[in-house]
């Protein structure tokens, strides 16, 4: 265990996971911390999606604090930036280059960037998007967090000049996801919120496998779905899923499918949380492919991969029961040796004790 680190994030939400996936992420990842000795205050912006669907308005493994401009980020929480060994910023947070080039400013002992969308953040900053980061900004990084890992971070450090860039994966909270013993209601499910790039792969995996096996069930959870989409008969909906009912969610269905985002394919190496969670249940898997996958959970022995709907229907009928469990016990070996928010809270501390060398600290100056 290294020594007790003082870390200040300024990110997206933590209060509220409706619509994204940053709030459990940084959960797992703030539990784990905790439970390692680790103080951590969450600097999240007041926004009204987020306030008015909040989940976790006072969690206990952290110091939550809400603000409603950057001059009051930067003014009222000064101090408590400047004595913290790390500020940590997320992706996607409001005014995210003010936020950052504000930062800068006060020449922190360490600031650093966690990117929970590296892929997507990337893709944007190769078509002139600097929505919530400047690609002038990478370099005044101590370290580039980032969700992808494998040729990604020698592309941020290559490309893009990031001083150095370190995998840090989503997790799970085993504390949270585990099996509930409750009997199967679906065959298949899949929880995620809608996304234009996911939907084909949803129709080709899940839904067209429904009009195939209408003797089957099937449940998709999640918001913002457009209400043009032609769903079989056989196919449930769920508008939310509060995070307290994924367990329940993922032990109920037989198979669950993981879907990708298109920018996440391309990278390669971007687990998505909703991967973690579900083998955490101990519910088979059947996902697209991608990059890496292999390396985490490999096909045929943790997770089935599909190409095609074919692949999907004949997993689901001839599958038996005990090569099922066989594919989940393996996933749930690996997630909870490697892929937890424990295990993901050491890898931070590690890296971020690694980079107190000693060495004399840089002037950051960003350019214009």
């Amino acid at each position: 265990m290294t020594q007790p680190l003082d870390i200040v994030i300024v990110g997206l939400t933590l209060s509220s996971s409706w619509g994204n996936g940053h709030a459990t992420t940084f959960r797992a990842l703030l539990r784990g911390l905790k439970a390692e000795g680790h103080r951590v205050t969450f600097l999240e912006r007041e926004t009204p999606w987020y306030s008015l669907h909040r989940d976790l308005p006072d969690p206990d493994f952290c110091e939550l604090l809400y603000y409603d401009t950057v001059d009051e980020l930067i003014e009222t929480h000064r101090e408590r930036l400047s004595a913290a060994d790390a500020v940590i910023v997320g992706s996607y947070v409001p005014e995210g280059v003010e936020v950052i080039d504000r930062l800068a400013e006060l020449q922190l002992r360490k600031l650093c960037f966690y990117d929970i969308d590296t892929p997507v953040t990337l893709a944007k900053l190769d078509r002139g998007d600097e929505e919530y980061l400047a690609k002038r900004q990478i370099p005044v990084f101590d370290i580039y967090f980032s969700f992808s890992g494998g040729e990604v971070l020698t592309r941020l450090e290559r490309k893009y000049g990031a001083r150095r860039a370190e995998a840090l994966y989503c997790s799970v909270d085993e504390g949270r996801y585990a099996h509930t013993g409750e009997a199967p209601r679906w065959d298949l499910g899949y929880l995620g919120t809608y996304s234009p790039d996911r939907q084909p792969t949803l129709e080709k995996l899940l839904i067209e496998p429904a009009r195939r096996l209408p003797e089957m069930r099937f449940v998709v959870a999640g918001p913002q779905y457009p209400d043009d989409i032609d769903w079989p008969a056989n196919v449930e909906r769920i508008e939310h899923l509060p995070p307290a009912e994924h367990a329940a969610f993922y032990s109920r269905q037989r198979f669950t499918l993981n879907v990708t985002r298109a920018d996440m394919i391309a990278a390669g190496w971007s687990p998505s949380v909703r991967l973690f969670e579900a083998a955490a249940c101990r519910t088979p898997i059947i996902s697209d492919h991608w990059r890496g996958l292999d390396e985490l959970l490999p096909h045929g022995e943790a997770v089935v991969i599909a190409l095609h709907a074919l692949t999907v229907v004949r997993t689901l009928t001839e599958m038996d029961e005990e090569a099922r469990r066989h594919l989940a016990d393996e996933a749930y070996g690996r997630v909870l040796s490697g892929h937890t928010g424990l295990a993901r809270a050491r890898e931070l501390a590690a890296a971020l004790a690694a980079d107190s060398d000693g060495r004399e600290s840089v002037l950051r100056k960003i350019s214009a």
